[in-house]
Order: C-alpha cells, then sequence, then structure tokens
C-alpha cells in the first residue's frame, strides 16, 4: 500500500526553507501555488481563526478551501523545524482532499451543503490510524523500513471526521505509546512547548497541543490514558475534553491501556472543540463501550450547552485530595497486593502540588465566581481515602489484550499480533504495551502476568468491584454536598524547562493528579485559567457526573466567555535546541 506524505511549499519563500531532520524532510514537493492573497490579510484571517469565522469565509467565496490549507502548511513549514510538533506532513490526502471539496463547491453553488467540519484543517495524534499512513505511535519500532505499521483503514473517528468535512493535513508528534508526562519519541524526537521551545508541553498529546495553539491547525484529536489530553492542554491555553468514556470510539487508536484510554478533541476554544466531539460521538460496534451510550447520554449537539448564563448557580467541590498531592498509581494496584505494597505503591505516587500552581487555581477560580458558580472547599470532598479507593481499580494485568486486538484489527499485512511483529521484526514489542508476563512483579508493570478481562477470575477483585465503588463514592459526595461537579487545577505543576536539570535530571512532567478520572471513565474538560508569572499557561479542570458531557461543555464556555484568558503564543523560528532529536 503506498504511503501518502509529502510537504507543499509556496513561492519562493517556502522554497527556501529547510524543516528539520526527521520524518517531515523526506517528504518536500512542490505544488502549485495558490491565488495570490497578501500574506498579512491572511495571516490576520487565519491566525486564531474559529471553525464559524471559517465556515462564513468560504461561504463568501473569500478563500478556497485549497488556499486555507495551503496557508496552514506554510506555518508548519515555517515553525515546525523548531517546535516539532507535526511529525507526518499528509501533504497528497490533504491536497487532494481540499481540490475534491472546492469542486464540489463549486458545483454545489449557492445551495451547496457542507459538512460541520467542511473545510477545516485538522491534526491527529500518530496512534490514531489513517489509512496508507503509518501509524508509529510514537516509537520507532513500527518505522522499521519494510515493517512498518500502515494502518489498513482509518480509525473510526477519523471517519467520522472526514464525513462531516475535515481535511487532516497531518499526524502529531507523541511520546512511544503515550507513556510519558512529557513528549519525547524515538520517532520523532522532543516536541517544545509553543509559549517557550524550552519548556515541555506535556504528553503524551504534547505533538497536538503545540500544533494547535501554534496554529498549525484549527484543531486535533488527543487520546488520554492518564491525563493525556488534559495534562498538556493545561500547558498550552487549549481546551482539551475528556468524553465520558464511551461517548466516542476508541476503535482504531493505538492503546497504552485500552481499559483506561479515551479520546477526544483539542481546540483553541470551546466552541470548536465541541463541533468537533458532535461529529466524534457515536455507537460503534467496534467499541462494546459505546454500545447503549446515545441512552445515556445528553442529547446531541453539544453545541445546544454553549450559554453564556451556564455557571450560574451552580456549586463545584475542589477535591481535598489532589490539594494534597495524594499518590494514584498508574494503572492502579492488584486486588493480590499486600498492605505494605498498597502503602508503598501509594507513597511513590505523591506528586505534591506546587505553591504557584496553588495560586494560580486559586486566581483562576475567581472566574467561576464571577461567573455565577460557587467553589466549595472541604475537607470531605474526594479525601485522601477516594484516592485509596481509587487506586485499587487494576488494569495491569489486561494491558496485553488491547494492542492484540488492536493489532488483529488495525495492523499491516505482515503482522496482527504481538507474536506476528517479533517474527516478522525480529524482536519483540515492549512490554510497555503487552507485558512480558513473565513474573508477577508487580512494581514492574511491564512483567505482570497477563490475563483476558472477560474469563479472568480476578477481574472483578481486580477492576469491576474497586471502579464500581469509586464511581459510587465520587457520586455520593456530589450528592451529599449538592455540588454540580468538580473543579481542580489539571497539573501540579507549572511546565517544566527541558533544557536544564530538575530536581537532578531532565525533567519527565509536568504531572497531574488527574488518572483518577481514566480509572471511572467520567467526563472532564480542561480550559486556559491563565499564565504564571514567567508567562506560561496554567489549565483549569472541571469534571461533571458521568453521561452529563452537554452541561460540562456549557460550563466550560460560560467559564471561557467570562474570563477570555486564551491569548496566542509568540513563535520563534530559530531556538536554543538543535532540530535533530
Amino acid at each position: 500500500m503506498k504511503i501518502r506524505a509529502g510537504l507543499s511549499f509556496l513561492g519562493s519563500f517556502l522554497a527556501a526553507l529547510s524543516i528539520a531532520a526527521g520524518p517531515l524532510s523526506a517528504q518536500k514537493a512542490a505544488v502549485p501555488a495558490a491565488k495570490d492573497h497578501s500574506q498579512q490579510a491572511m495571516d490576520g484571517d487565519l491566525l486564531e481563526v474559529t471553525i464559524p469565522q471559517l465556515e462564513e469565509m468560504y461561504k463568501n467565496h473569500k478563500y478556497t478551501v485549497s488556499e486555507v490549507v495551503h496557508w496552514y502548511m506554510a506555518r508548519i513549514a515555517r515553525y515546525n523545524g523548531i517546535y516539532r510538533a507535526v511529525q507526518n506532513l499528509n501533504m497528497t490526502g490533504a491536497l487532494d482532499t481540499a481540490a475534491r471539496e472546492d469542486a464540489e463547491a463549486a458545483a454545489g453553488g449557492a445551495h451547496f451543503h457542507r459538512g460541520a467540519m467542511w473545510g477545516v484543517p485538522i491534526v491527529t495524534k500518530a496512534n490514531t490510524s489513517i489509512q496508507g499512513l503509518i501509524t508509529t505511535d510514537g516509537w520507532r519500532g513500527y518505522m522499521i523500513p519494510g515493517h512498518e505499521l500502515i494502518a489498513p483503514k482509518d480509525a473510526t473517528i477519523v471517519t467520522r471526521l472526514r464525513a462531516a468535512g475535515a481535511v487532516i493535513i497531518g499526524q502529531t508528534n507523541m511520546p512511544d505509546f503515550a507513556a510519558s508526562d512529557t513528549n519525547r519519541s524515538t520517532a520523532y524526537g522532543r516536541t517544545g512547548n509553543a509559549y517557550d521551545v524550552r519548556f515541555s508541553p506535556g504528553g503524551s498529546s504534547g505533538g497536538t497541543v503545540t500544533a494547535v495553539t501554534a496554529n498549525m491547525a484549527v484543531l486535533g484529536n488527543g487520546t488520554d490514558t492518564g491525563n493525556s489530553i488534559r495534562m498538556p492542554s493545561a500547558t498550552s491555553s487549549v481546551v482539551g475534553i475528556f468524553p465520558t468514556r464511551g461517548l466516542v470510539s476508541i476503535a482504531g487508536i493505538a492503546p497504552l491501556d485500552w481499559l483506561l484510554d479515551n479520546t477526544g478533541p483539542i481546540a483553541r476554544n470551546v466552541t470548536d472543540a465541541v463541533i468537533a466531539l458532535d461529529v466524534m460521538a457515536g455507537e460503534d460496534p467496534a467499541d462494546p463501550r459505546t454500545i447503549g451510550s446515545a441512552a445515556k447520554a445528553q442529547p446531541l449537539p453539544y453545541t445546544q450547552y454553549l450559554k453564556e448564563d451556564a455557571l450560574k448557580g451552580k456549586r463545584f467541590g475542589v477535591p481535598a485530595f489532589i490539594l494534597a498531592g495524594a499518590g494514584i498509581p498508574f494503572q492502579g494496584i492488584l486486588a493480590s497486593a499486600t498492605p505494605a505494597e498498597v502503602a508503598r505503591a501509594t507513597s511513590e505516587a505523591v506528586i505534591p502540588l506546587q505553591p504557584e500552581t496553588r495560586e494560580a487555581f486559586m486566581k483562576a477560580i475567581d472566574g467561576l465566581r464571577s461567573a455565577g458558580a460557587t467553589v466549595v472547599f472541604d475537607d470531605s470532598i474526594l479525601p485522601d481515602s477516594f484516592a485509596v479507593t481509587i487506586a485499587r481499580v487494576a488494569t495491569i494485568p489486561y494491558i496485553r489484550e488491547g494492542t492484540e486486538k488492536f493489532l488483529a484489527a488495525y495492523g499491516p499485512a505482515q503482522y496482527h499480533s504481538a507474536a506476528e511483529y517479533e517474527r516478522a521484526v525480529g524482536s519483540a514489542l515492549p512490554g510497555t504495551i503487552i507485558s512480558t508476563g513473565d513474573t508477577n512483579d508487580r512494581k514492574d508493570t511491564s512483567k505482570v502476568a497477563q490475563a483476558l478481562i472477560e474469563s479472568d477470575p480476578q477481574a472483578d477483585a481486580n477492576y469491576f468491584t474497586p471502579r464500581q465503588k469509586a464511581i459510587d463514592a465520587y457520586n455520593a459526595t456530589l450528592d451529599r454536598l449538592h455540588l454540580d461537579g468538580y473543579v481542580y487545577p489539571a497539573t501540579q505543576m507549572p511546565p517544566p524547562d527541558e533544557t536544564m536539570p530538575q530536581d537532578g535530571g531532565i525533567s519527565g512532567g509536568p504531572h497531574s493528579d488527574t488518572s483518577w478520572v481514566n480509572m471511572i471513565g467520567v467526563p472532564a474538560v480542561v480550559v486556559p485559567g491563565g499564565f504564571y508569572p514567567g508567562g506560561l499557561p496554567f489549565g483549569l479542570e472541571i469534571s461533571a457526573r458521568p453521561w452529563r458531557d452537554g452541561d460540562l461543555l456549557g460550563w466550560a464556555y460560560a467559564y471561557e466567555q467570562a474570563t477570555k484568558h486564551r491569548r496566542p503564543p509568540v513563535l520563534v523560528e530559530q531556538g536554543l535546541l538543535p532540530k535533530t532529536p
């Protein structure tokens, strides 16, 4: 199957640009120049453009889709060598889609109907399958020449985004298998924060947040196993939605931990993110957790909930365990763990809330109050005991099952299982996504014995029973204090400088205390909450009851409109860091 890729250049200016070494560097190709528009005029129109604004420009024939796609390609050509957000530019596919849409609009005339995301240039995370492109999952092992993981079909959300008219212009960088709180990969190196390239954008959706906040795309998708949509959104003054797990299909997305994984949109404003979520949501036979979601969820479209007064009279509690930094080990603690092992695991997972982040959070919640909401602080609101309860939701023994199911459906012709990969390539997949199962060392999740959750006698004790107990505790606190939701800092610290050691080593953060959201699958959203004194963004996170996504997004919109914290970064064309990994 032919791999569709490439990079366009607009005129002599773009032809002179040099793209950073890596997968993108081999994708240069000339394309016809767009109609002559003033660069200054296009920058003024398209920088920070929203989906509704872009739709009006298309309706008024101010720009064609091809011209808009060219503009975004020029942005990527100009800045990606420094920020390294886009790993693979889908030139051929994007230009083909743009040309087709332009032709359809011309043929349709005044009565032409555009889809909800018609002509909207987007990016997708590199673990999200796009037919004909390599699903690198951030890992160079899926890029070995002759053994690439070339997707045989689109992920479900890609199919839906295409059907709505979105133009996929590239795939974004991510850490290997999405298993990091920062954005360094063996596939493409390090992504920098658009507000200061020296600092981390967070992970594992750091490539998407940098691309979106830097205006290299209108929006993109992220994936989230422990914080990976929400925490990087917080570092970069963008909106990141973690929908109720089951609202959006994850079929076709390479898993880190399929029982915790989720996907959702990342955009510069709530409206755009919600338009994308309306497109992405829906039942999918390929993802059993979505079956029946239509009956549980609030009615679509979620744009109907976006009202400026949505926060009036609402009450939000601040989880005490987050302010205390109580530890919740990623992927939980097995039911068979001894009390000593539980104590050790929770102690090692402690993430203190940094003073500057506490201060930023207290300033951010003033915006909630000014919009008519009440914020409640009480030591009984999800205390440290809740962190211990939710830490017992253990998914460690079932991670291999997710990888096997993904490869079976989305692997290339050479391999449709971990065993077939090893035979084809000559080396095994890492334990991060399959667990070797050669010991039952609970401290090393890459070696925990594996089972199928459908048939494992310990599945109830490991996963189902503690998960229900945690959901019950989450809802009971809302009921007891008459709360509508929870509000808390999306990270426990500011983005770290990755050009110098932090605490004796290069940072693997920033880190958050929000993986509990994945363990019970409740909806959460991050909105821009202001800026630290040094100019880096702070993100405010809000969560709601399961399946109350519409209400949640209405609150996010009301907060955004009341505060208007978002401001775009000032990008540089030269940086302190080398352009190669």
